[in-house]
């Protein structure tokens, strides 16, 4: 199939591509960038060609994959993004991957929300998850600004997770919404972010059976961010 590229303001999210290989390793090898995976060492090249190979191939049989995503102004290679199949649990996961001196810039929300957004608009999808350590709060915070709910604790990958989760229709209420505006929307609909939550598991477990549909009210106001022109697909020749 044409993978297709996205653009966002920032960035260009693109098929990989055999050249691709030295600067992906490069990127998985520093320090700190798989620590909280479950294989943290750095990959030989041969494991980053067979995985560039592999997505390419997730491409083909599922119709969305990775995106390599390349830095608009220098060209530069600045990691991966994109969404996953996960065949044990039947699901779709959002998945990213920066290198260090990418972090901190909200570059891995930008590249987030254009791959979110891909999944519900284009292909459809029912729910997309967010799996992650529940001690990487950086991650965790990058999936709240995507919208996602703390759902449970769950192993995944042989570890023990957090899995976030987005539904398309929640998600119409919460794309792209200014962060403050995102952390009371969160609390109208059911108490407080993630990070709170973890720091207050009594408060959680009290409000885990708040319906997040209840904030229906916010959708009018939040409506106007889905029509922005910020995010353009188009496809590869």
């Amino acid at each position: 199939m044409s993978i297709p590229t996205i653009t966002t303001p920032r960035l260009i999210l693109r098929a990989f591509t055999e050249e691709d290989i030295d600067s992906l390793q490069r990127i998985l090898g520093e320090e700190g960038v798989l620590r909280y995976f479950p294989k943290s060492d750095p990959p030989p090249r041969d494991k980053v060609q067979a995985m560039i190979a592999r997505q390419l191939k997730h491409w083909e049989e599922r119709g969305y994959g990775l995106w390599a995503v390349e830095s608009r102004p220098t060209g530069e290679l600045l990691g991966r993004c994109g969404l996953q199949y996960l065949p044990e649990t039947d699901e779709t996961e959002v998945d990213f991957i920066l290198g260090k001196k990418f972090w901190g810039q909200g570059l891995a929300t930008e590249a987030g929300r254009a791959s979110v957004r891909y999944g519900f608009e284009e292909l459809l999808l029912a729910s997309i998850v967010g799996i992650v350590h529940p001690e990487n709060l950086a991650s965790r915070r990058v999936l709240e600004k995507l919208g996602m709910k703390l759902m449970e604790r769950r192993r995944y990958f042989e570890m023990d997770c957090y899995r976030y989760a987005i539904e398309r229709a929640w998600y119409r209420t919460v794309a792209e919404a200014p962060e403050q505006s995102l952390e009371l929307l969160q609390n109208s609909a059911g108490g407080d972010s993630a990070t709170e939550r973890h720091r207050n598991p009594q408060k959680n477990h009290a409000n885990r059976h708040v319906n997040p549909y209840s904030v229906s009210f916010c959708v009018d106001w939040f409506s106007h961010a889905l029509d922005s022109d910020w995010w353009r697909v188009r496809t590869s020749q």
